[in-house]
């Protein structure tokens, strides 16, 4: 088995398990996580007899999203950016296309990316007191790295741009009544057990009628994110490179009132 920097794989009688293993970075997501979560998806969605796999995470918190160490790196690298957002489509689209159920196991926050890469899974189990957040404009970014391909089909589009244009979270109780939240438990712990568990369950089902009604299910979310992601992407890069995406950060490091120029 392929063994890997920034997630842990296992497999146990045709389940398979990602978790995201970087409690101290908050599980952000970044240039070295990414290519993995690709590849370990990949690897695991076309194994002969894993029928689903479960993603999860270590820590207090699911994951935080981007790394602002990273797009501070990006400001001013458009190149480099460029090559980010190639790998945000790739990842999204990984799940969506995968064969086999992908489970979010949500013990903590999923914030940005993170909540994107949850929504995208085709089960999401989370904790009562988790916030799932797409806070891009809160640094200075386009939303447009795939919320607004995955939280619309949750949630309607006017809650997603209630939630996505002012950055504000929804709480797992609240999401499981929108829609957003497929499985709720009342703490943290609860969380991993039940993934396994529903996992189990799809791996004791007819695994071509399971694939076919993932594949039916993805084709429509699957074909609309091609032309909603490729523009949110660019309209990301754009803002990856201004200078109120420097002063977003700073203004959070330093917990101050960011002051803003459209620049």
């Amino acid at each position: 088995m392929t063994k890997y920097k920034t997630i842990e794989v296992a497999e146990d009688a045709g389940v398979a398990e990602i978790i995201l293993s970087r409690p101290e970075r908050l599980n952000a997501i970044d240039e070295d996580v990414r290519p993995e979560l690709i590849d370990a998806l990949t690897d695991l969605g076309f194994t002969k007899g894993i029928r689903a796999v479960v993603l999860g995470a270590r820590g207090k918190v699911f994951s935080a999203g981007g790394d602002f160490e990273m797009m501070k790196r990006r400001n001013g690298d458009p190149v480099g950016a460029e090559r980010g957002s190639l790998d945000g489509r790739q990842l999204l689209r990984t799940i969506f296309e995968v064969p086999v159920p992908v489970i979010a196991a949500l013990q903590g926050h999923a914030v940005g990316l993170g909540s994107t890469i949850a929504l995208s899974c085709d089960v999401v189990v989370a904790s009562k007191g988790v916030r799932i957040m797409d806070s891009h404009v809160k640094i200075g970014l386009v939303a447009g790295d795939g919320g607004a391909v995955v939280w619309p089909p949750s949630v309607g589009l006017i809650r997603t741009k209630r939630h996505l244009l002012f950055g504000d979270p929804v709480l797992a109780e609240d999401g499981y009544a929108m829609g957003m939240v497929s499985d709720l438990v009342e703490t943290p712990d609860e969380v991993l057990p039940l993934a396994r568990d529903l996992a189990r369950r799809l791996a004791e089902l007819p695994p071509l009628a399971v694939q076919g009604t993932k594949r039916t299910l993805n084709a429509a979310l699957a074909q609309q994110s091609t032309g909603v992601l490729d523009l949110g992407l660019m309209l990301e890069l754009g803002t990856m490179q201004s200078e109120d995406l420097l002063e977003a950060i700073d203004a959070f490091e330093n917990k101050r009132k960011g002051h803003y120029t459209g620049a």
